[in-house]
């Protein structure tokens, strides 16, 4: 058998006394550190994470080499998908303003072009709503409000006033902010 299969004699009973090789205990080994190191993160960690921390411990292994065996072994981490604030309802009954810029960005004199939007911040104290009044001519900010609240006072007439108050205006203005509606609730899971 040993001449058929071109082993020798002694390779082969070695084998029989070992049958798992060196290579392969190795990699069983360094299988069982990725598995303490993914299950200490409470599964969260990929193989960038997990190199890292072995690297961290004295193993010294690759990043390519972590994401095989984890992928051999169906080790995975857990993905949270980013949530996303949504400060604006496109999808709404109000009547909706005709668009008169158009996508048309370009503006010849300061305050003939305006546009504005409102976005969301999480902070370590709640969700702060930012809206700002940028105008098209220079692409300066000329207006901006911080508010706790999504009201319309707080947020886009502040950002208005402010806007008007340092950049007067002279001649006719278009000013233009998304088709959406201010959605009433704060995000789900804010403090």
């Amino acid at each position: 058998m040993c001449q058929v299969l071109k082993v020798s004699a002694s390779g082969y009973y070695y084998w029989l006394k070992n049958p798992v090789g060196l290579r392969e205990q190795k990699e069983q080994h360094l299988v069982t550190q990725i598995k303490e190191v993914h299950e200490q993160s409470k599964c969260r960690y990929g193989s960038p994470r997990i190199a890292v921390e072995l690297k961290e411990q004295g193993i010294h292994v690759s990043r390519p080499r972590v994401a095989r065996l984890m992928q051999k072994h169906r080790i995975k981490s857990i993905v949270r998908k980013k949530y996303r604030v949504q400060t604006t309802d496109s999808n709404h009954t109000y009547t909706v303003a005709e668009n008169f810029l158009n996508r048309d960005f370009f503006a010849e004199r300061p305050a003939e072009k305006w546009v504005s939007d409102l976005t969301c911040i999480r902070t370590g104290e709640g969700w702060l709503y930012l809206t700002v009044v940028l105008d098209l001519a220079d692409r300066k900010i000329v207006g901006w409000a911080l508010s706790e609240t999504m009201e319309a006072e707080a947020t886009t007439v502040a950002a208005w006033q402010m806007a008007v108050s340092s950049r007067p205006l002279f001649h006719s203005l278009l000013f233009h902010s998304d088709r959406g509606v201010l959605t009433p609730a704060v995000p789900s899971g804010s403090s």
